[in-house]
């Protein structure tokens, strides 16, 4: 009798814990398929030194082309590599490359360390014609302005950034390995410098001119939880955009041990506050690169379908892809009319399961969704639903096995659901 009275007070406990945490508001995440290598001319790409990849228009044709940056490691000089794409936009295609030019030579700064040249193509001064943002081994950063057109940039000696008040300037320096990119921080209009480094902060300078002449007068950090963020394993290196469709920007970045890990934005936009982070899975496995690979990602449209793939440099040389997972399946439904604002996760029944459960959720309207299942590890299990669904109830039911359908042992789960970029989690346990 004591044993049954536990049974029953366990499985009500969870489930009351079950529909209470579907109540709270937790992250999301990018999800990706299995790595891939990029090629050319059939052979994976592999730059001198560490890879710092993006995938941008270079030539005014309408196609987006691969920059890379290179050095460090053995080489010590960093150069910016360029693959045009001879393919097309929903199936790039490379074959040879060339440097970047400065002043009729290749674009060359002092590499150190674990970094070449952190390079991002921008257009700096607002005069229609691509520059470029450079990031520095030893923490400074320097824009080469494009002298020549926007369909064949080609650039002047660069000019160190600066930072403090008119007439006290002085060069910008992170300290070391500065990994910066243009981004509108303060939703204010015009382009603010973001800046990782060794130390794993998020370096932010507001640009207090005008757009097309940027004065940085102040440093600050962004912040997590009360306090400077600080990367695990440092190096921080930041992709900054809306990456969970909620208005706001989020942060992604790489490492010292190679993961690429998500801090979803819960202030503003115009004032992003981050709270933990989440790590970026490929083929339901959390990207964690050999070694010590200090990982460089960037989010990109690979194949024009619409979803975000991510390009991760590393210490290999190698530009590692990732691109995102589409629709997986679809479920079943019936159209029960809901009027409040939001999605709200009914039950999970059996709870705990053995070991089929149904999870039941209602959608308030038409709404993109991603359903998964996790381990205690926030590893992913089981993605169950992705896609757009109608207004109402939906119902699916996980039989407790992975995306290869193979058997998962007992034990307390997790439960994620996305809708439209807000998500909530729950608990399930697994008895078999």
């Amino acid at each position: 009798m004591k044993v049954a009275t536990s049974k029953f007070l366990m499985s009500a406990l969870l489930s009351l814990v079950f529909v209470l945490a579907f109540c709270s508001p937790a992250r999301t995440q990018l999800i990706m398929g299995p790595e891939e290598l990029v090629e050319a001319n059939g052979i994976d790409i592999a730059v001198q030194g560490y890879s710092v990849p993006s995938f941008v228009f270079w030539n005014g044709d309408s196609l987006r082309d691969l920059v890379i940056g290179e050095g460090g490691g053995t080489s010590a000089v960093g150069k910016v590599r360029v693959y045009l794409n001879a393919g097309t936009n929903s199936g790039p295609v490379f074959t040879s490359y060339f440097y970047a030019q400065s002043l009729g030579s290749d674009v060359t700064v002092p590499a150190s360390g674990c970094l070449g040249i952190f390079p991002r193509v921008v257009d700096f001064n607002i005069d229609g014609r691509k520059d470029l943002l450079a990031g520095l081994a030893d923490g400074a950063i320097k824009v080469y302005l494009n002298t020549n057109t926007d369909a064949d940039p080609r650039f002047d000696g660069g000019t160190f950034l600066q930072v403090g008040a008119p007439g006290s300037k002085v060069n910008i320096n992170v300290g070391a390995r500065a990994t910066s990119v243009l981004v509108d921080w303060n939703s204010d209009g015009k382009k603010d410098l973001v800046a990782g480094a060794l130390d794993g902060k998020l370096h932010i300078y507001i640009n207090e001119g005008s757009d097309s002449s940027p004065d940085y007068r102040i440093e600050s950090f962004a912040q997590e939880n009360g306090a400077d963020l600080v990367v695990p394993s440092w190096r921080s290196s930041p992709y900054v955009d809306d990456l969970d469709n909620d208005g706001k920007k989020d942060l992604l970045t790489g490492n010292t041990e190679g993961q690429v890990l998500l801090y979803s934005n819960v202030g503003s936009d115009q004032a992003p506050v981050f709270s933990g982070y989440m790590p970026i899975e490929a083929d339901s496995v959390p990207i964690d690169l050999p070694g010590l690979a200090r990982s460089r990602p960037f989010v990109c449209d690979w194949t024009g379908d619409g979803l975000l793939d991510v390009l991760v440099g590393a210490g290999d040389g190698l530009v590692h892809l990732y691109q995102g997972v589409g629709d997986i399946i679809s479920v079943s439904s019936d159209k029960t009319q809901y009027s409040s604002g939001t999605a709200s996760v009914l039950n999970a029944y059996p709870n705990p399961s053995n070991p089929d459960v149904t999870i039941s959720f209602v959608l308030a309207k038409t709404s993109r969704v991603r359903l998964s299942v996790r381990d205690l590890a926030g590893r992913r299990v089981a993605l169950l639903m992705a896609g757009v669904f109608d207004q109402g109830t939906h119902l699916i039911t996980w039989k407790g096995v992975d995306e290869r359908g193979r058997e998962v042992s007992s034990g307390l789960y997790f439960v994620w659901l996305d809708v439209d970029g807000v998500t909530s989690s729950g608990k399930v346990v697994l008895v078999r």
